[in-house]
């Protein structure tokens, strides 16, 4: 693996999880350096962190907030 692509994995702490939870982007690494950035969208979607799961989860918690607030009524 170069050295841009581990600096890039140790800089970014959820790199480095989903590269420790999920072991076979090692090899593509090595094969592979700008498959970095693949493996970035792939963590992202991993985690739920892309703009569509953000969003989602500000739908479901106004959604229970406004449960919330019809049961007080």
């Amino acid at each position: 693996m170069e050295v841009k692509t581990i600096q890039m994995i140790k800089s970014n702490p959820i790199l480095y999880r989903f590269l420790r939870e999920n072991s076979s982007w090692y090899q593509r690494l090595n094969r592979n350096s700008n498959s970095i950035y693949e493996m970035e969208k792939e963590a992202k979607k991993y985690f739920k962190l892309t703009f569509s799961d953000r969003f989602q989860k500000v739908v479901d918690n106004i959604d229970m907030i406004s449960t919330f607030m019809d049961v007080l009524k």
